[in-house]
């Protein structure tokens, strides 16, 4: 979502993992003497007209990688700035140590009104913030709470490409990245049984299938099946969004262009007639509610001036309709033309670009309205899952323009603490809500910051590592996109995070949230990336991506003790690995003992079927 009114455009892009959008950035608030604040957002491309959701900028956020074989657009200043002493909710940070400002990385490319959210194929991509310089002390009862890391160049990495007939195939190169919670989830590892061959390569419409070309055909002795894959629906030649996939215990449900479908965990089959919505899905629910629910919001029309404003609350598992609505407009520059979609307990909260609306996401009635308070703050972005999260853009335009941080009672809307970053820090992404782990860029300091908070808002600490970390955030064009990172896992006492391969395979880091520091690290088991997925049963799973002639892998890594090897819990099979590794953009999910991995934007190519999902087994 984006800044108040009266905010010139600023340069954006943040601090998103593997593709950061351009946007302009809201600067944190100076609070009063001896509270320190956390930092902000650094600059990206050029935002939209006042009034719309800015973009967060490229320093140092984490970025979404292109297409296989596209070539990547080196990311903005590189290194995480440390914050410093703890701050007191509601209080500013101080002045920050020298920066060492790094050269810029490519130029990033503007998000214009109306630009999918996420990259098409072919546009390049940022990458990763760079190494960190070392952050100057911090001092308690100083003004200067954060110690930031300055952001380096990242140089970005050109893969190779083959096409023929028209088709690109993906040699080598990075995928984009997409939605992930940051929570422990199951801690059970059933072995799913698998059909000889994949089921349904189609569009989803029919009921199944041997696959003609058998990603089976040639597998080895240890080697995972692939238990079903899926190609995607037409879409325009201009392209679609592809946002949300969730995973209940029976139904593997993906949204695409105007569809949404749903197939049995185990073997791929139809668990429902496809749902198809009037006009394009604009926006989804990250979550789904206990009883596995989820709400999509899709365009009043095909006009340039529809709206996102059309709600459907959809069954999971038996793919039923139940209580649909319409957004209703805010005031002057609060508009609909996008919005974002959260679910906190029983409460959905829809974003504006500079308000929000919670409905009971049971029955779809409304409970309450979060609008400007105080220095002229607008809500800007949510953030849910546990606990429901607000960040609000302050004084734009004015000396005293900065984003605060705020907890609200689901119910009621109720503020349960308020935190103000100072001026020159924009929030950019949070990492988990439980606990509470937030990043952050400051365009001025060209610098970014991840810090943890304890439940009453105050910081806890502030991550100080010298790497250039790697998670994968998407585009987030007219909003913030608070949850859209792949890559990064919490549980209660550690941030695990991928850093970016310099030389050879990467690293997952462990930090320790009580003090900011490492506990430890593990590189990765082969040459390929390494992306920690979540953490189940007192374990870190994470997903080792495929090679161009070897399937990918998912590994458990033991979190405590002194011993870290990954140890191997599904090996995919090298035939499938050209499909494996054509994920041009992606979101990953674990669940009992399957991986998930499925497409988060269409090219709208009319010469070849498009991947929409892949699904592997025991």
């Amino acid at each position: 979502m984006t800044q108040p009114p009266n905010q010139p455009p600023q340069p954006g892009g943040f601090g998103a993992p593997q593709d950061p959008p351009p946007g302009g950035f809201g600067a944190p608030q100076n609070p009063g003497p001896g509270n320190p604040v956390p930092p902000a957002q650094p600059p990206g491309a050029p935002q939209p007209g006042y009034g719309y959701p800015q973009q967060p900028g490229p320093y140092g956020a984490p970025q979404q990688p292109g297409p296989y074989g596209y070539p990547q657009q080196p990311g903005p200043y590189g290194a995480p700035q440390q914050p410093g002493p703890y701050g007191q909710p509601g209080q500013q940070p101080g002045p920050y140590g020298q920066p060492q400002p790094g050269p810029y990385g490519a130029p990033q490319q503007p998000g214009p009104y109306g630009q999918p959210t996420q990259p098409g194929y072919g546009y390049p991509q940022a990458q990763y913030p760079g190494a960190p310089g070392t952050p100057p002390p911090g001092g308690s009862g100083t003004r200067n709470p954060f110690k930031g890391k300055p952001a380096l160049a990242v140089g970005a990495a050109v893969a190779a490409l083959l096409v023929i007939g028209g088709t690109v195939y993906a040699v080598t190169g990075g995928d984009d990245g997409g939605k992930k919670e940051p929570v422990a989830g199951k801690s059970d590892d059933p072995k799913p049984t698998a059909p000889e061959s994949p089921v349904d390569p189609g569009d989803g419409s029919g009921d199944g299938g041997a696959d003609p070309d058998d990603l089976n055909e040639g597998r080895r002795p240890g080697e995972s099946k692939v238990l079903w894959y899926k190609e995607a629906p037409d879409a325009p030649g201009s392209g679609a969004e592809a946002n949300g996939m969730w995973i209940t215990d029976r139904t593997a449900v993906k949204a695409a262009y105007k569809d949404l479908v749903g197939y049995g965990v185990g073997d791929g089959a139809p668990a429902w007639d496809t749902l198809t919505f009037p006009q394009k899905i604009c926006a989804t629910t990250a979550q789904k509610t206990a009883d596995d629910k989820i709400v999509v919001a899709y365009m009043s029309g095909a006009s340039d001036r529809a709206k996102c404003n059309q709600l459907q609350q959809v069954d999971l598992n038996t793919g039923k309709k139940g209580w649909s609505g319409e957004i209703a407009d805010g005031a002057l520059f609060d508009s609909t033309i996008t919005v974002e979609l959260s679910i906190a307990g029983n409460t959905l909260m829809v974003g504006r670009s500079q308000s929000g609306t919670a409905y009971d996401v049971t029955t779809g009635k409304k409970l309450y309205d979060k609008k400007k308070y105080g220095d002229a703050c607008f809500p800007a972005a949510f953030s849910g899952g546990t606990r429901l999260i607000q960040v609000a853009s302050c004084g734009a335009g004015t000396d005293n323009e900065h984003d605060e941080l705020q907890e609200l009672d689901p119910k009621t809307g109720k503020v349960k603490w308020t935190f103000a970053y100072e001026k020159g820090w924009r929030i950019g992404r949070t990492f988990s809500v439980d606990p509470l782990v937030v990043y952050s860029t400051n365009e001025d300091k060209d610098t970014w910051n991840i810090a943890t908070f304890t439940p009453a808002g105050r910081i806890r600490s502030q991550v100080d590592i010298k790497d250039r970390i790697a998670p994968e955030c998407g585009w987030a064009i007219l909003q913030r996109d608070l949850n859209g990172c792949l890559g990064v896992a919490v549980d209660a006492n550690t941030l695990y995070l991928p850093t970016e391969a310099t030389t050879g395979a990467n690293e997952v880091i462990a930090i320790d949230l009580a003090k900011g520091k490492e506990k430890w690290r593990v590189k990765s088991p082969t040459d390929q990336t390494i992306l920690p997925l979540k953490t189940e049963g007192g374990k870190l799973v994470a997903y080792v991506e495929p090679s161009y002639d070897a399937g990918g892998r998912v590994v458990s890594i033991a979190t405590a003790g002194a011993g870290h090897e990954p140890v191997t819990l599904l090996q995919n099979p090298a035939s499938a690995s050209e499909v494996e590794n054509g994920f041009f953009s992606r979101d990953i999910d674990w669940a009992d003992g399957r991986l998930y991995l499925s497409t988060t934007r269409l090219s709208g190519d009319d010469d070849a079927k498009e991947k929409l999902m892949l699904a592997y087994g025991k």
